[in-house]
């Protein structure tokens, strides 16, 4: 057993899954975390400013006892370390997502300092954790093609010492703690559609609600609720279906309260995700543990979270293949309440009680012991 260890973890975008999990990990770990956060707006700045933000708070601190300082890809972690004081400790860099593969609307320039933010930080860490292999490999893959787009002076290749030092943990979820507030109760009436992800470009509401209004169109009866944090003052693909379906529409909007929204998820029949972007994909973990049937597409981490005993039954390879399988749902029915109950089941190994003990274990690990060098 591991010693307790004192951790300074950094939540530069504390919203959505990352305070989620920045909380999770602060409630459940057996070590003793100090967390430091900034609100959850405002990404570019984030990426540009919070490293040395942050280091300067930690310096005005009066504590500055940890032994490790843990951080989330929203920050300049190479700023940040030569800033703050604390460069002798080990740091460990946890990839929610990272800039260098992320989708962008069709007329958007990539920005390419902020790709290049998350390598530096990379480089600065002696740990990089990533919430699916899925994510790790499409990093490793992004690094040589971002590097080839500079001008001159090419830098050596960074990424056989980047892949030595990373290692692959899921979010934690308080899954156990949603379905104890989920009250599925006695279904009735239309099957319950749900949307829980952000209302955002690189989810794909377009081809969403496209479905949605085929399957309306051919007389399908269902209820929506449209749930998931939204950023933007006119989400216009939400507010052109909330005309269209107003009457099927049981929720609308994000939830702040977390026991309304377990009360939500109970209510759902169907999670439907068409991300662009997805690197693990808490919202459809939560829905599917509280009881919902996922359909998801056969891409990106869905079939690497989704064990694949199921992936027949709940993958789909392409919109159409969407269609037909949601219709089939929608006329026939869900599947057996055993076999839903089975895939609920199957997705507490992302509850915290399954995962604390791997980040605590390798957390600890990273603290130099006694009469070792130090990292």
């Amino acid at each position: 057993m591991w010693a307790m260890a004192r951790i300074l973890l950094l939540s530069p975008y504390n919203g959505g899954s990352h305070k989620a999990f920045a909380e999770g990990l602060e409630t459940h770990s057996r070590h003793d975390i100090d967390l430091l956060t900034l609100p959850d707006r405002f990404w570019k700045w984030r990426m540009r400013g919070a490293g040395m933000l942050l280091a300067s708070r930690v310096r005005r601190r009066r504590r500055q006892d940890w032994d490790l300082v843990m951080a989330s890809d929203m920050m300049n972690l190479a700023e940040f370390r030569a800033l703050s004081g604390l460069a002798d400790r080990p740091h460990v860099l946890y990839f929610h997502e990272n800039q260098m593969d992320y989708p962008l609307p069709e007329h958007d320039q990539p920005d390419l300092h902020f790709g290049f933010i998350n390598l530096a930080s990379a480089q600065a860490a002696e740990r990089l954790i990533f919430n699916s292999r899925t994510h790790r490999e499409a990093f490793f893959a992004a690094v040589p093609r971002y590097l080839a787009a500079m001008p001159d002076c090419p830098l050596p290749d960074p990424v056989p010492s980047l892949r030595r030092r990373s290692r692959v943990l899921p979010v934690g979820c308080d899954l156990h703690w949603l379905r104890r507030h989920a009250d599925r109760g006695t279904r009735s009436g239309p099957p319950v559609i749900l949307w829980n992800h952000r209302w955002e470009f690189d989810k794909d509401p377009d081809l969403f609600f496209s479905v949605l209004d085929g399957l309306a169109a051919a007389g399908l009866d269902f209820r929506l609720i449209l749930a998931g944090a939204c950023s933007q003052v006119k989400p216009k693909p939400f507010l052109a279906a909330r005309r269209r379906h107003h009457h099927r529409i049981l929720s609308y909007g994000y939830v702040p309260s977390r026991r309304d929204y377990a009360r939500l998820l109970g209510k759902a029949d169907i999670v439907i995700s068409t991300a662009l972007q997805e690197n693990f994909g808490v919202a459809v973990v939560e829905a599917i543990a509280c009881g919902a049937w996922p359909l998801l597409p056969r891409r990106l981490a869905y079939p690497e979270v989704l064990p694949a005993s199921w992936h027949e039954a709940c993958l789909y390879s392409s919109p159409a293949d969407l269609v037909k399988r949601l219709e089939a749902l929608l006329r026939t029915g869900l599947p057996p309440a055993a076999e839903q109950a089975k895939l609920a089941e199957d997705m507490l190994r992302y509850d915290w009680s399954a995962l604390i003990g791997s980040f605590d274990d390798l957390l600890a690990g990273m603290i130099p012991q006694e009469g070792s060098p130090s990292h």
